[in-house]
């Protein structure tokens, strides 16, 4: 792996990756929402109004930034529309690496990381590039890019966050949320 040019990068791969895992990234505890926003916070801040060009000048950097665009944000602000908030720029960010080829070479748990940002839009368009490209790179999340799909096909929108950003919610994805489609 090289190393991110910008030191705030280097250090959100290295935790990311090295420090971190399944559990940790995919299991919510108040210990890693605490040392991600500790460490990470106020570059989410600083760095979010900018253009994804800004960071798609290496590799390493436009990995970090996808991370602290889409992952970190779910982490520090679960439950809230700001959860949300950067998620146009982690997709601007993932198409970039995308159209660079950036996505070839990776290890399976890079190139899934690097891919979320698709599977949580609620574009179709995205959504079904979500699951070519997660059947071909990272296939043991595909079921995953698949159910997410469902949701986004079958109600244009992911229910389970209707509370957070003021939607009503229908008895239907009411349902779905209650079957336990709530990411």
């Amino acid at each position: 792996m090289t190393l991110a040019r910008r030191p705030w990068a280097a250090d959100l791969l290295h935790v990311w990756f090295r420090q971190l895992g399944a559990d940790d990234w995919f299991g919510g505890s108040d210990a890693v929402d605490l040392m991600l926003r500790e460490r990470f916070e106020r570059w989410l801040h600083a760095l979010g109004h900018r253009p994804a060009a800004d960071f798609l000048h290496d590799r390493s950097t436009a990995r970090a930034a996808v991370l602290l665009f889409d992952q970190v944000p779910r982490n520090l602000y679960r439950g809230s529309a700001q959860a949300f908030a950067w998620d146009p720029l982690a997709l601007a960010l993932t198409h970039g690496m995308l159209a660079r080829d950036w996505h070839l070479g990776l290890p399976q748990q890079a190139k899934q990381f690097l891919l979320m940002p698709l599977m949580h839009s609620e574009r179709i368009a995205d959504q079904r590039l979500s699951l070519a490209l997660f059947a071909r790179h990272a296939p043991a999340s595909f079921p995953f890019a698949r159910s997410h799909h469902r949701m986004i096909a079958r109600f244009g929108r992911y229910p389970h966050r209707n509370e957070a950003l003021g939607r009503e919610t229908t008895p239907a994805e009411q349902r779905a949320i209650d079957a336990g489609f709530s990411w």
